[in-house]
């Protein structure tokens, strides 16, 4: 098949894109700053020649957006919005256009859209979304707008013959340099992988492996459109998850963080503590409803995995 990744320069895109071309697909990039035969041009912004790209591919998947890794100022919280729905709008246009278009157009979204909360896991189905919850940061809400803005915009896109997809995708866990994985591993190694502000906080997370699976299950499925979570079915408390990480790698040891700690650890590494303080508890329900079966289930033995793959030099290039 023939598969174009807009924005896939990045973590998530070299994951795909090794996976996918090593299945023998031919993959295009379309990203601003080409390098190679198979990475295009384009501005994310403005339609241009890179639009025949999809027109007569398969399947286009866009990950276009800015980093959320960096401090949530007005300013990056703005770029992040733009850059997502200007992306998603002009991919509407190309496919909207197309002579031939894409079977299928899997669009990026992300499992932050769900509610800060302790008491139930979010599905699709009955998954609160957020943007009203009381006690937390005012700026959270403005995450959850950009992830609404970002979905609605696929939704809004006139394409009769293209089916779509919105990934609603939790931390996708990989050995790849300079993804989060590595920079949690790193915190365990160096013995500061405790508890954050008591750990209470679940993280939902999705092992690379399963990450891959789920977008080729997606593509051979055509009953399933609309709003799909990418999380592993077992999200767990941050300390849980910590403690599971720390024994992976075999560091007894992991101190705690308050809050105001966070805070200084974040603004230090150029990021935002909602990354590490929001209670992210999702659930893969239209997953499991189809019949996909995770190959990594329980984050234990997806971090013993992830581990052995370190340990083995399987660390990449971001």
């Amino acid at each position: 098949m023939k598969i174009v990744i807009p924005g896939g320069t990045g973590q998530v895109g070299a994951i795909l894109r090794r996976a996918l071309t090593a299945a023998g697909h031919d993959v295009v990039v379309l990203t601003r700053r080409p390098n190679g035969e198979s990475e295009v041009p384009w501005d994310g912004e403005t339609l241009g020649p890179w639009v025949e790209v999809i027109d007569g591919s398969d399947i286009v998947i866009n990950l276009a957006g800015r980093s959320v890794s960096c401090r949530y100022t007005p300013a990056n919280l703005q770029a992040m919005m733009d850059s997502r729905v200007n992306s998603t709008r002009v991919v509407g246009e190309a496919i909207a256009a197309a002579v031939r278009p894409p079977r299928l157009w899997l669009q990026m979204s992300t499992a932050t859209v769900y509610a800060h909360r302790f008491d139930a896991p979010n599905d699709e189905a009955t998954g609160v979304l957020g943007g009203a919850e009381r006690g937390v940061p005012g700026y959270w809400a403005y995450s959850v707008e950009i992830a609404k803005a970002w979905e609605r915009e696929q939704e809004r896109a006139v394409t009769p013959h293209t089916r779509k997809v919105a990934l609603r995708s939790a931390m996708v866990m990989s050995p790849d340099r300079g993804g989060v994985f590595d920079v949690l591993l790193r915190l365990a190694r160096l013995g500061l992988g405790g508890p954050v502000a008591g750990g209470a906080q679940y993280v939902s997370w999705i092992h690379e492996t399963d990450f891959v699976r789920a977008v080729e299950f997606l593509s051979d499925r055509d009953d399933l459109a609309g709003p799909v979570n990418l999380a592993a079915p077992a999200p767990v408390p941050q300390r849980t998850f910590m403690r599971a990480l720390r024994t992976a790698w075999g560091m007894p040891v992991g101190l705690p963080a308050t809050k105001w700690m966070a805070e200084l650890g974040a603004f230090a590494m150029r990021s935002d503590t909602e990354l590490l303080l929001k209670s992210r508890r999702v659930i893969p329900g239209r997953l499991l409803e189809a019949g996909f079966v995770f190959d990594h289930a329980q984050w234990p033995e997806a971090a013993r995995d992830l581990v052995e793959q370190v340990r083995g030099g399987a660390f990449r290039p971001k």
